[in-house]
């Protein structure tokens, strides 16, 4: 046996060489392994040496703890291991399957009775057990003395230590299988710049590699701070977005010391919904076990910080396929994969920045003046092949220099800001809106002719100043519209048109001006 577990990790080998070892070096005719199962806080037979009967009966068959209890009651002990005599225990009460050999006892006093029962506990090097071996029909035909019981528990203790060697082993090749799954969602994380695809692949990577069938990330809106999941696995968005919204306050509670673990936070169904709102509405866990050490509907955050501390996301995982609640070293995988996430999310947002800033202005958020030449080089030849017009408005905010000089350089970002969100929301989808310089703007509006920028321009002008006004920073501005084609046949042409019309309107006053 000990050779056997140095080259062998497959726990069902061991088992099985365990029950021929037993057999054969202890004269039994059957040996049956009990298995404590941790997530279902049961023992299935998962071993049978002998009667192909004896298979029949008993293999798949489960017990749970409740009623192993009184079957390794005190009263049966007998060093280490337990006997019960046959007529000393009421098998009626006991749900477990039995095989009884047909076969009649000797009349001596230590004949063994088809109906005897002898268990040995084997247990891990910390106590809890990790199965029981049932043996029956000794090939001698009596009961066995107190010194055959000391070396069936002597043999029992060593399977203990095979089995248990086998679980760790398997244990350790799984958290070598979730690091290099690890390793190879980091190296995908550095591949892509894009936000959701990072989310996405840390979904996959914590499901593959630390098995959870469910897993979700969710990040607050800026607006409302309300979390939204913007990437799952084994859920669908829909099916998240029937959740009851929460935001990070409301969530908080979750977040408290007891329940942290490796960084995480682990609590169960009763802790959870005590700390949430009343009409919460969320799913419930699939893969639950039974027992002290079983997933039941328990739940899982990982918080996402940023580099100030704050959370900025949740990862949220859910309904493990072992059905058994995550061990330490599952946890601190968990944690590494956050971390991760958190990174590569910071490297997308800096980068998402810089390729924004590439084309936007960094106070108002419009677009610059770089990005305005390639617009208007693109709608003058989309102009000359299709004949369709376009207006380009070039406005100056009135008085600029007034403000800057009066209330300082802030209000005068503050107010060239507010023009801009204004703009913004007056355009049509088709139209941009850039800032060039200073405290100039232009925009471009497709397919408008001259009459009908007029229009528009006009009441966009009317609107501005209404709004600037009615908040108490009265904001007005002049503005030069000039039409593609006759004069301004380039984009060149058109632009000193549109200004040449824009400062016309500042001297005269009128607000806009239409260059003829």
């Amino acid at each position: 046996m000990t050779r056997l577990v140095r080259a062998e990790t497959d726990p069902d080998t061991i088992l099985d060489a365990i029950a021929e070892s037993i057999a054969t070096s202890l004269g039994f005719a059957t040996v049956v392994v009990n298995t404590y199962r941790p997530a279902w806080n049961d023992f299935q037979v998962t071993t049978v040496y002998g009667a192909d009967d004896a298979k029949r009966a008993l293999l798949g068959d489960t017990l749970p703890w409740e009623a192993w209890e009184p079957l390794l009651d005190e009263r049966f002990s007998l060093g280490g291991a337990y006997m019960i005599p046959h007529g000393t225990f009421d098998w009626d009460d006991d749900i477990g399957r039995r095989y009884i050999p047909d076969w009649e006892p000797s009349a001596s006093p230590d004949a063994w009775h088809p109906d005897d029962e002898l268990f040995v506990p084997m247990r891990h090097t910390d106590g809890h057990l990790l199965g029981i071996l049932s043996v029956g029909e000794p090939r001698s035909g009596t009961r066995p003395s107190a010194h055959d019981v000391a070396g069936l528990v002597a043999v029992a203790d060593h399977a203990a230590l095979a089995l248990q060697s086998a679980q760790e082993a398997a244990a350790a090749a799984f958290h070598r299988a979730a690091l290099r799954q690890l390793l190879q969602v980091s190296s995908r994380l550095t591949e892509t710049l894009s936000a959701g695809a990072i989310l996405q692949s840390v979904c996959e990577g914590i499901s593959e590699a630390l098995g959870f069938d469910k897993v979700c990330i969710d990040l607050p809106d800026p607006v409302t701070g309300v979390f939204t999941t913007r990437a799952a696995t084994g859920w669908t968005l829909e099916d998240m977005r029937q959740n009851t919204p929460l935001t990070l306050w409301e969530l908080a509670p979750l977040l408290d010391p007891p329940f942290e673990r490796q960084g995480c936070y682990l609590l169960s169904l009763e802790e959870a919904t005590a700390r949430l709102p009343e009409a919460l509405r969320m799913r419930r866990s699939e893969m639950n076990g039974r027992g002290p050490h079983a997933w039941d509907r328990h739940w899982l955050t990982v918080p996402m910080h940023d580099r100030d501390g704050e959370v900025i996301g949740l990862i949220w995982a859910d309904d493990p396929r072992s059905r058994l609640l995550p061990s330490t070293e599952l946890l601190q995988a968990l944690r590494v994969f956050a971390n991760q996430a958190t990174a590569a999310l910071d490297s997308a947002s800096r980068f998402d920045e810089m390729r924004f800033l590439a084309e936007h202005d960094p106070l108002t958020r419009l677009y610059n003046r770089r990005a305005f030449n390639h617009r208007l080089r693109v709608e003058a030849s989309r102009s000359r092949r299709y004949g369709t017009p376009f207006a380009l408005v070039v406005l100056d905010v009135d008085g600029f220099k007034g403000i800057n000089d009066l209330h300082g350089h802030l209000a005068g970002d503050a107010a060239l800001t507010r023009v801009a969100d204004l703009l913004g929301h007056l355009l049509r989808a088709a139209d941009a809106a850039f800032r060039i310089g200073g405290d100039e703007f232009a925009l471009i509006l497709p397919e408008l002719d001259q009459e009908a920028a007029d229009t528009a321009v006009r009441r966009i002008a009317a609107h501005l100043e209404q709004a600037c006004a009615a908040e108490g920073h009265p904001v007005t501005a002049s503005f030069g519209v000039a039409v593609f084609g006759g004069r301004a046949h380039d984009p060149e042409a058109l632009l000193q048109a549109a200004d040449a019309a824009m400062y016309a309107a500042k001297r005269s006053g009128e607000r806009v001006r239409v260059a003829a």
